[in-house]
């Protein structure tokens, strides 16, 4: 049961192409955003598009396979964890983000 206290699964399409880097310490890091939509009606009978976009980063080899079979447009599923972190901004302001820490993928296209 400890898989379930924090699993985020998404299926969505690529916003960007993968940012892939090399770390000095022999680790790699790849970044990506997806978007996902949901399409409801509203009270007022109205078809309402929701799209959300999702912060993606893949650790070690999961990054390089990330960077190689990825691409922008390309529909994808991803299951991994949710994280949180700050940062400061180029303008000296601290910032939150969240992140999907990416465990496994599937590309769909």
């Amino acid at each position: 049961m400890n898989n379930l206290r924090n699993k985020v699964q998404l299926i969505g399409h690529l916003g960007k192409d993968v940012e892939y880097k090399a770390l000095e310490n022999g680790n790699a890091i790849a970044r990506a955003t997806i978007s996902t939509r949901e399409i409801y009606t509203n009270a007022d009978g109205k078809k309402v598009i929701d799209v959300q976009w999702h912060n993606l980063v893949g650790w070690g080899p999961i990054a390089e396979i990330m960077s190689v079979l990825l691409r922008k447009g390309h529909a994808v599923a991803v299951q991994g964890k949710l994280a949180h972190r700050t940062y400061e901004g180029k303008d000296g302001q601290k910032r939150r983000i969240s992140e999907v820490v990416v465990h496994e993928f599937i590309p769909l296209t």
